[in-house]
């Protein structure tokens, strides 16, 4: 009994920074930042001039991310500093939430900087607290696990966001500066459980700094070669790379679009809380499906209902259609990457898992370049934000037809 105890305090300790850190997902990323630099900070441009900026600023951001994760990873690997790097990249990021706070109007230079910061901090993070799995559980719950954390992580960026969603309406203004405030105090509140309680893989040697940066870089290296042999583990990561860009961008920047096609924000955001609800059962039930037939089976149920909701946002008029776009989009954000992570923490092995997650998560911030860009870059060019979210088939397309290639590839991927 005691040791089915501690394995859910381990399980529950690791899920509750998904809970933690959700609320720069919601409440910065995807909800008040693009709102109010929009319509606060960057007052004086155009719509499209702003969408720009702002997909400007998410892709240099996730550049300079794509480029470190993998190193740090072999870092932390060889150090076995997992723990320490993901502090330091949950400081940095709940800071710069909270100097979002104290910009006022028209400092869009500095709002665009801090929010690049804070996406450094968010994503940064990622690579070593999703290697940590490896240690709450055993290969055969990840699905279930994965799913947890990010169930967890709707409900917990959902509870604040409807804080804030209160301040904002009641306060307007101040009630989103202070809702940056509340998000960078929640996200250190509440990973003080898995700093407690997870444990990290001791690392007996007694190397310095230099020694380790040296050890993990050329650890680096070996994996570099040796996944250029995996074919069907790099056509996954590829395949990755395409259709979790079309993730990514439709939740930075689907705010910032029904903005641009005129929908009143209230609704906007309303629509947003929606996602975090129907996000949180949605991504249990993905979890235990993945565990009782397969998480391949997730994703392909979850890239044939995006390709749907791509087509569906270019047809876009009203803000009830919008809400209608909110439900279906929380029905299987929480599923596709929940069972992305948990599918990929099957093919690697522990002792590496920082590593691997350090390549799997420069994948996400590789395909967060391109999605933000080409969406921006496409808006602008033809004066058209609808062109731009458009653009996003060809991303799932490509996307399903690599993972696709990758399961029959090998077929110890399809299980």
């Amino acid at each position: 009994m005691e040791s089915a105890t501690q394995q859910k305090r381990l399980v529950w300790s690791w899920a509750f920074y998904d809970w933690a850190n959700s609320a720069f997902a919601t409440t910065v990323i995807a909800g008040f930042f693009p709102l109010f630099f929009k319509q606060y900070w960057s007052s004086g441009f155009s719509s499209t001039q702003s969408t720009y900026v702002l997909g400007i600023t998410n892709s240099l951001a996730s550049f300079s991310l794509a480029l470190l994760l993998p190193i740090l990873g072999a870092i932390a690997d060889a150090g076995g500093k997992r723990k320490r790097f993901l502090g330091f990249f949950t400081l940095v990021g709940a800071g710069a939430s909270v100097a979002l706070c104290f910009l006022g109007p028209g400092q869009w230079e500095w709002a665009a900087a801090l929010f690049a910061i804070g996406l450094i901090g968010f994503s940064g993070a990622l690579p070593f607290y999703d290697a940590l799995l490896l240690n709450v559980t055993s290969s055969r719950h990840f699905d279930r696990v994965s799913g947890l954390g990010y169930a967890m992580g709707y409900l917990g960026g959902g509870v604040l966001f409807a804080a804030n969603v209160w301040m904002y309406l009641h306060w307007g203004a101040d009630g989103v500066r202070y809702s940056f405030l509340t998000v960078g105090c929640w996200w250190l509140l509440f990973s003080l459980p898995l700093f407690k309680f997870v444990p990290e893989d001791k690392c007996n040697s007694k190397m310095g700094l230099k020694a380790t940066i040296q050890l993990g870089l050329s650890q680096l290296w070996s994996h570099i070669l040796k996944l250029k042999r995996e074919r069907a583990l790099l056509l996954f990561l590829v395949g990755y790379l395409f259709y979790i860009d079309g993730v990514n961008t439709i939740i930075k920047m689907a705010v910032d679009y029904g903005l641009s096609i005129g929908l009143e924000p209230t609704d906007l955001i309303k629509a947003l809380l929606l996602v975090q609800f129907v996000g949180f059962p949605a991504a249990v039930i993905f979890g235990f499906l993945g565990e009782r037939f397969s998480p391949l089976l997730g994703i392909w149920i979850c890239l044939f209902i995006y390709l749907g909701v791509t087509v569906y946002a270019y047809n876009l008029h009203t803000s009830f259609q919008f809400f209608i776009l909110a439900a279906v989009i929380g029905l299987v954000q929480g599923g596709i990457q929940s069972l992305s992570r948990s599918y990929f923490a099957r093919l690697v092995p522990k002792q590496e898992s920082a590593q691997y997650f350090g390549f799997f998560n420069m994948i996400g911030k590789f395909s967060a370049i391109l999605g933000p860009l080409l969406v921006a870059q496409v808006g602008y060019s033809l004066d058209s934000s609808r062109a731009g979210i458009l653009v996003l088939v060809i991303v799932f397309v490509v996307g399903g037809a690599l993972l696709y290639s990758s399961s029959r590839a090998s077929p110890r991927l399809q299980n």
